[in-house]
């Protein structure tokens, strides 16, 4: 189904975009495992469309709460690596003075076959200035290509691994920080084989299968590799396809972890930011070609999924 094709579903709430290409906020409506189906229905069209959808103010969730209303959307599973928050079956908290700074361009957690569909991220602490999450649309970027780049990203495909290079992606690091992602983060290594365009299952978009877990280019040196990925991702994360959200407490984003990528700008020194988040199965991705996505390392983990 295309994304025209929620275009007769009834909303009980209103939808403001928030970017050109990407974004909406989703107001007139609190979230709950008590919403009506309709209204679930809506809320994944509009997920659909606008790639990631905003909610302020939504004090009145804790953690249960959240899951329970996530599992509305998907079926929530764990990180595969991470323990959850404590008391929580697949909450994973990101907490600043923990390790949890994803301020590197990526989709969750694309190392593994079936990565996630959605995640739901709620923002439990904030900073007094900073800490803005951006999210790009990748369906976008990949429609805006040059007709031969687009022709050779169908072609492509590529190796994801949770085994990069921590210090060199982020060279502020502390040796604890380094030490936790060897040793939680990539405590199991995966490396997965996805083709760089795939076809979203809901929408039948054609989508960029980038970010920061690329380990290299099927069938290209590594130099190769990294010229061909620059310029690709180049094209996701130019300003004009992005959105940037500034954070309250209780704000809740729903992303289409199958069309976006997304960061979050570490500028605010050594102020504390907490943010929880639920993230929903996924499905293993299928290229143009019809061929499918398939584990490397270890050779049979298709239906475990993750998300940094």
């Amino acid at each position: 189904m295309s994304a025209d094709g929620y275009s007769n579903i009834k909303t009980e709430f209103e939808i403001r975009r928030v970017a050109g290409r990407i974004g909406a906020e989703l107001s007139g409506v609190q979230l709950s495992a008590d919403l009506s189906d309709d209204t679930i229905t809506a809320i994944g069209a509009a997920l659909h469309t606008h790639k990631v959808v905003f909610f302020r103010d939504q004090t009145h969730l804790d953690d249960a709460a959240q899951e329970a209303f996530a599992a509305r959307l998907g079926k929530p599973i764990a990180h595969p690596t991470v323990p959850v928050s404590e008391g929580s079956d697949y909450l994973l908290e990101l907490d600043s003075r923990r390790g949890g700074r994803a301020n590197n361009w990526h989709t969750d957690i694309t190392f593994l076959p079936a990565y996630p569909q959605a995640s739901v991220l709620r923002a439990v602490a904030l900073p007094d200035y900073g800490g803005d999450t951006v999210w790009a649309n990748t369906a976008e970027a990949y429609r805006r290509l040059p007709d031969p780049l687009r022709a050779l990203a169908d072609t492509l495909w590529a190796i994801h691994t949770n085994a990069y290079d921590y210090a060199a992606a982020k060279p502020g690091a502390t040796q604890a920080q380094i030490e936790r992602h060897r040793n939680v983060f990539a405590s199991t290594v995966y490396e997965t084989e996805h083709p760089v365009v795939r076809i979203h299952p809901v929408t039948g978009e054609r989508t960029l299968v980038l970010g920061q877990f690329v380990k290299g280019l099927v069938g290209f040196s590594t130099s190769d590799s990294r010229r061909l990925f620059d310029i690709l991702q180049e094209h996701v994360t130019r300003l004009e396809n992005t959105v940037r959200w500034s954070w309250r407490v209780g704000d809740v984003a729903i992303w289409d972890n199958r069309a976006t990528q997304h960061y979050a700008i570490d500028d605010y020194g050594d102020q504390h930011r907490v943010m929880r988040r639920v993230t929903l199965d996924g499905d293993i991705p299928t290229s143009i070609d019809g061929r499918s996505s398939r584990a490397i390392r270890p050779a049979a983990a298709p239906g475990a999924i993750a998300a940094e």
